[in-house]
């Protein structure tokens, strides 16, 4: 089977938040865990191969590299467009890593044009006049002003990605993509002929996205969020289909890790707490005294998954997050906190969990890793952006050569009842596909 788009992802959820566009618009996607070593053999029933790596806020060398890599892979198999992968708010800095991964890209493409857009307007992301809104403010008027690692506070596509780029940034505005896929092109090639490298593109709603999509059919390279994917499919003739989106049957106990500081995860634990629920809350100066905080929440999450799910979280308001960042310094609150919730979710596994969901992009990093998942199977959307994905857990560890269910949530994504829906979705997904005659234990032939 041809590999139509190869995708690289910046972050974990970013990575199954592109894969969910896909699959909905009829693609079969399998997501790799990092770059496959050299020789790993493509996977044989994919159409789209998407690479998430957590290069998001790492420096700018290692992110180039492990991008250029992912991309050597990428066209090895035979990926015919590629497609760079970065958050529907634009995450970055003055020093990137946007642009320096988009320019290292298009150097190895030999390509001297790209487009940028991360619009998603499904879940609230538009980009008007080259500025981004988050529903209803600016970029720079959002929750994304506090973001502990990478603080949004310029709305201004264009000049946020010109801070990070040699190449001169234009913009394709709102009146080109309304008028169709033909002016879209040729904005393009007018920008070309002025000396443009990149270009910012408008869209405020999915048919702006799909007129985009239809423009750079062809185009070597494409940057975006998630949301051009649903344009790009039907390049190829796929179409929507259910059968896309079939995970085997899922089983075992259920628990969520959130690790994110997110305005939308606060509200989600917010509703899980006022539920009544089970939650185990995670304070990083309490593991930074020398505490087995870990090892706690396992204990308290034994006393309570029979019950059904279970939340451990590290998630806090934006002061909060400042006062714990100057008292141990932002890097190393963070890492504490990640690598304290991998431990937690490798110990879930232990303890009987099979249906996982993870809150924010770095935690979803450092859980997969824990977990050693190499790979996963692009299932239904729980919420936009935000797909249900199978996983076989590896052989050194508890549940062996088993399924594994699992969600990886951007933090900003997801309704305020995400962490009870999402189970209750699984279910509802799997009573709906399952053939006649199928038992509960029994996976079609064709499921990964």
């Amino acid at each position: 089977m041809t590999i139509r788009l190869g995708c690289i992802a910046d972050d974990f959820t970013g990575a199954t938040d592109l894969a969910n566009n896909l699959v909905r618009a009829g693609m079969r996607v399998v997501q790799l865990i990092d770059v496959p070593a050299p020789g790993t053999p493509r996977p044989d029933d994919a159409d789209a191969v998407v690479i998430a790596l957590k290069s998001r806020t790492t420096p700018v060398a290692e992110a180039v590299d492990e991008s250029l890599r992912a991309l050597a892979w990428l066209r090895g198999a035979g990926a015919e467009q590629i497609y760079f992968k970065y958050c529907s708010t634009f995450d970055s800095t003055p020093a990137g890593n946007i642009g320096p991964v988009t320019e290292a890209l298009m150097d190895a493409l030999g390509t001297d044009f790209t487009v940028a857009t991360p619009a998603f307007p499904d879940n609230g992301r538009t980009v008007f006049k080259g500025h981004l809104f988050v529903g209803d403010v600016l970029l720079s008027d959002s929750g994304m002003r506090h973001h502990p690692l990478t603080p949004m506070t310029d709305s201004n596509l264009v000049s946020v990605l010109q801070a990070q780029t040699t190449r001169p940034v234009g913009l394709v505005d709102h009146t080109a993509v309304a008028a169709g896929a033909d002016e879209v092109r040729d904005r393009i090639e007018e920008l070309r002929k002025e000396g443009f490298g990149a270009a910012i593109v408008d869209a405020v709603s999915n048919d702006d996205l799909v007129r985009l999509g239809a423009a750079v059919k062809g185009l070597p390279l494409v940057t975006a969020g998630s949301g051009l994917a649903i344009g790009l499919p039907a390049n190829w003739g796929f179409e929507p289909t259910a059968t896309a989106a079939r995970l085997p049957p899922p089983g075992g106990l259920q628990a969520i890790v959130s690790g994110s500081v997110s305005t939308a995860t606060n509200g989600q634990v917010l509703d899980f707490l006022r539920s009544g629920r089970p939650a185990f809350s995670v304070d990083p100066l309490r593991i930074a005294a020398g505490e087995d905080v870990a090892g706690q929440a396992l204990a308290f999450a034994e006393r309570h998954l029979a019950d059904g799910p279970v939340l451990v979280y590290s998630t806090e308001t934006p002061d909060a997050v400042k006062n714990v960042q100057g008292r141990l310094g932002a890097a190393e609150a963070g890492e504490l906190v990640e690598q304290t919730l991998a431990r937690v979710a490798k110990g879930l596994i232990g303890l009987g969990v099979r249906q996982l969901a993870v809150a924010g992009g770095e935690t979803s990093g450092a859980v997969v890793q824990a977990l050693g998942l190499t790979g996963l199977r692009i299932g239904p959307q729980i919420d936009p952006g935000v797909p249900w994905c199978a996983a076989t857990l590896p052989g050194d560890g508890g549940g062996s050569g088993e399924p594994l269910h699992i969600t990886l949530k951007s933090g900003n994504f997801g309704g305020p009842g995400f962490f009870t829906e999402a189970f209750t979705r699984l279910a509802a997904e799997q009573t709906a596909e399952q053939p006649a005659g199928q038992t509960s234990g029994q996976a079609p032939g064709e499921h990964a």
